[in-house]
């Protein structure tokens, strides 16, 4: 299980994504866009004109996060826009396997994410349709709120499902991960952190996805 750091750019300067994008290509491993469209969450960003942008000039694969209603509609426009991860919420999708399905038919990885309060077990028998599992460690909408602990236990078990599952699927954690809480993360089973504030909010971006990474390689010792 190796370590993946994706900076969260809604913790950026969306005056400057292409520079703060570039801020941390040396370092991190993707580049992660929440998507909200102020339905799903009461929040809005940004949506395809940006990522269809954004991949003409960043240096790092794009994770896209849908948080909006709808997502069998527009996922797999995100994956044809260049996006080269592509994440639907449990939540709101009508057709998970077949949306899921498409966005690997597109070209990216098909991540199915969860909010705190929703359990992954019923999910257990579609995890051969993704690639990724996406644990929020906060309620999802807007960036800088603290970690919940108890999604640690949540974590553990969807290792253990991904485990007796088989096959390589990544499990991701997005939400208030920093120093004191990515290595707990890590220890749980996570191996993908998405870290916005962590990493923006610092003087040097790159030197702070380094200091990310190492503590989560360490906690898994």
């Amino acid at each position: 299980m190796s370590v993946q750091i994706a900076p969260s750019l809604l913790a950026a300067d969306f005056a400057r994504l292409a520079d703060d994008a570039d801020a941390v290509a040396s370092a991190a491993d993707w580049l992660h866009v929440d998507v909200m469209d102020g339905h799903f969450v009461p929040n809005l960003t940004i949506g395809l004109p940006v990522i269809e942008a954004l991949h003409k000039h960043a240096r790092l694969p794009l994770d896209c996060h849908l948080m909006i209603e709808f997502p069998d509609r527009w996922a797999p426009s995100y994956a044809e826009a260049g996006a080269r991860s592509v994440t639907i919420h449990a939540e709101a999708a009508s057709a998970p396997i077949r949306t899921l399905r498409q966005i690997r038919a597109a070209g990216a990885r098909a991540g199915l994410a969860f909010n705190p309060a929703t359990p992954v077990e019923p999910w257990a028998d579609l995890l051969a349709e993704v690639d990724m599992l996406l644990l929020m460690t906060i309620e999802p909408g807007f960036g800088g709120q603290e970690f919940m602990p108890l999604v640690l236990p949540k974590i553990r078990r969807a290792r253990e499902l991904i485990t007796a599952h088989g096959g390589e699927i990544w499990l991701q954690v997005d939400g208030g991960v920093g120093d004191d809480t990515i290595g707990r993360c890590a220890e749980a089973g996570a191996d993908m952190f998405v870290a916005g504030s962590a990493v923006y909010g610092a003087a040097d971006p790159a030197a702070a996805v380094k200091a990310l990474r190492d503590l989560a390689t360490a906690a898994t010792g």
